[in-house]
């Protein structure tokens, strides 16, 4: 009966759907197994201990970029607390959690960005920057790469870049996953680039920000989810099953249009538990609990799993955005990775 039940939800969806793009695929079926894939930045190692790693399938260590020769390095942190405690609490809570170095990332400095431009621009400097990447994954004893060059970082050398390191990673038994935006593919990523993804981790957040000021309101509606759902699907034509709907735990504060400024879903808690079931509180605009479960049940109708960036911003208390997914995921009848208790 309940499988039945869940066909007959998912049917109805679909046809009462504004948006008829979704009938071409329904991927999920009950006892699917979905991902939970959480970014970790390095400045947000000290809530190491925090973190439920049990409720991960796979962890992105963010960001790592190439030194002058070619050298992978992650900042240092004040906390003390290095990539090998992260990889033995994570893996000590949970022995099957898949962890990748993230590479690049949006915010990336001018020379960082001078650098992987240089990198990329012939093959002898790209092998060299590749045979780099794969000394780190071993040296850590790291199960991936995750590939989040964005925007101008984006030049004509990615492609050669992406085909060449996924044959290195492969040939170590090693993933390659990437992050793009919501509704963009940059115009230099090739049809065969994008097919050397194991999956593609899928911005949907920053549809809105500091940057544009005077267009206050929600950052990453459920909205931009089915728009970028659809863009990746329908327009690129990548399959859901290669595909994972990222949602942020932090939002926006248009208050002062002149200074626009970030905040944590922790911090909102911190202020009022009510608040973890609003998705705005005055010009404070996030997503809220119930808005995440919205987007958990469409990910498992429409993709392989859910994203985060990132899981230092989380409440850690039952409130857990986290917890959350978690949950949500397990009412719908999908294994995530089974180790949690609750």
């Amino acid at each position: 009966m309940y499988k039945r039940l869940l066909f007959l939800c998912i049917i109805v969806f679909v046809s009462c759907s504004k948006d008829d793009s979704f009938e071409e695929e329904i991927i999920v079926n009950p006892n699917a197994s979905a991902k939970v894939i959480g970014y970790l930045p390095w400045y947000r190692f000290s809530q190491n201990d925090k973190i439920e790693y049990c409720k991960l399938t796979h962890l992105n260590i963010a960001f790592a970029n190439p030194e002058s020769d070619g050298t992978i390095m992650l900042p240092n942190n004040s906390s003390g607390i290095t990539l090998q405690n992260i990889i033995s609490t994570a893996k000590s809570n949970n022995n099957e959690i898949k962890i990748y170095i993230s590479l690049a990332g949006g915010g990336i400095g001018s020379e960082a960005l001078e650098r992987w431009k240089n990198f990329l621009t012939n093959s002898q400097d790209r092998s060299v920057l590749v045979n780099k990447i794969i000394s780190f994954v071993i040296d850590n004893n790291l199960d991936g790469v995750d590939v989040d060059l964005e925007w101008e970082a984006v030049t004509q050398g990615y492609s050669d870049f992406v085909i060449e390191l996924k044959s290195a990673l492969t040939s170590k038994g090693k993933g390659m996953t990437a992050a793009f935006p919501g509704t963009t593919r940059f115009n230099n990523i090739t049809n065969e680039a994008l097919e050397t993804f194991d999956f593609i981790n899928l911005m949907v957040y920053d549809f809105t920000g500091p940057w544009n000021p005077t267009a206050s309101g929600q950052h990453s509606s459920y909205d931009n989810a089915i728009k970028s759902i659809n863009y990746w699907k329908n327009t690129v034509g990548i399959s859901g099953s290669k595909l994972t709907l990222g949602v942020p735990f932090y939002g926006y504060d248009f208050t002062n249009s002149s200074n626009v400024t970030s905040f944590t879903f922790g911090q909102m808690v911190s202020l009022n538990s009510s608040y973890s079931e609003l998705d705005n509180v005055g010009s404070k605009f996030y997503n809220g609990r119930p808005t995440i479960k919205s987007k958990v049940k469409l990910a498992g109708e429409q993709v392989s799993g859910i994203m985060i960036w990132e899981l230092g911003q989380d409440s850690f208390s039952e409130y857990s955005l986290l917890k959350t997914i978690h949950s949500e995921y397990k009412n719908l009848g999908f294994k995530t990775t089974e180790l949690c208790l609750d």
